[in-house]
């Protein structure tokens, strides 16, 4: 009885565990199209239409499109596989199939879905805009999803993974606005045209950030002071907020001090400074902005 009472336990939690996997990859698939579809208009529908260079794979299989009509999702796809074998090693099997399901959905989205929908062909300005703000959503949920489109995403995330430090964004725009020059040159673009190619790749990497970091950004301070406890209560009392307190000494006076660290959103900021101010003035108070904030009270691990 003990035996298959263990036994009925073990395929349950199988059962939960295949569950759980078949949902987990059933919202892969999901935006990884709705991720794609904002891709490809933003790319096919705005950029292309406008005839301004874009950044990524995307912007050099442009370029073949635009001398020899080579439909930009296949040409991508071409264009991938050198550098899908250099990065396997480095990021991985589970990485890489991901990257490959979404490459693939991607792809097909860009050649057979979105010409189907109708181009803007208006102000260059605006079609720069909506081009960065389209394909950066689009980017963000995918790379939420810890997959990529492939190609200089591969390179981008090899990057990001030596380098963690350095954000998404400011990788993306290194990378892309060298793509964006040289696509533009060979495109016979005015300079006009590869001016705004770089305002919609800087658009574009600030949209991921913020998609990315800034919806659990935050801040983070730090105060140095002699009352320690009573300003960590205060804190608790006005935000609700713990604090992490650590033993430290001045480095001038030898006296010994505490230091509070208290991570917060935004909003409770100001209350956290005024909780400072009213037990102890004279505390030394540093605020640091934070990309993302994580752990208890916050978004979880």
């Amino acid at each position: 009885m003990y035996c298959d009472a263990k036994e009925i336990r073990f395929r349950n939690r199988e059962e939960l565990t295949l569950k759980s996997k078949a949902k987990t990859f059933l919202i892969d698939i999901l935006l990884d199209i709705v991720g794609g579809c904002f891709i490809a208009i933003g790319v096919y529908n705005f950029a292309v239409a406008s005839g301004f260079p874009v950044a990524g794979i995307s912007g050099i299989a442009i370029v073949f499109y635009y001398f020899w009509k080579i439909p930009i999702g296949t040409m991508t796809t071409i264009l991938n596989i050198p550098i899908i074998l250099i990065c396997y090693k480095l990021l991985g099997k589970q990485f890489f199939l991901r990257s490959i399901k979404t490459m693939l959905i991607s792809n097909i989205l860009m050649d057979w879905v979105v010409p189907l929908f109708p181009v803007y062909q208006g102000d260059m300005m605006l079609s720069c805009i909506c081009m960065s703000v389209f394909s950066g959503i689009g980017y963000a949920l995918i790379y939420m999803r810890d997959t990529s489109t492939g190609g200089a995403d591969f390179v981008l995330m090899a990057i990001h993974k030596a380098k963690p430090h350095i954000s998404v964004g400011k990788i993306i725009i290194v990378m892309d606005f060298i793509i964006v020059i040289i696509g533009g040159i060979l495109m016979r673009g005015n300079i006009d045209k590869i001016i705004y190619g770089l305002i919609g790749t800087y658009i574009l990497s600030f949209v991921v950030d913020k998609l990315m970091y800034g919806v659990d950004a935050g801040k983070l301070a730090l105060i140095v002071t002699e009352k320690g406890p009573q300003i960590a209560a205060k804190i608790d009392e006005l935000s609700q907020r713990g604090a992490t307190l650590i033993k430290a000494e001045g480095s001038y006076t030898g006296r010994e001090k505490e230091v509070l660290m208290c991570a917060c959103n935004n909003k409770e900021m100001h209350t956290i400074q005024k909780a400072v101010k009213k037990v102890d003035s004279s505390a030394f108070l540093v605020t640091i902005e934070s990309n993302e904030v994580r752990g208890k009270g916050f978004k979880p691990i």
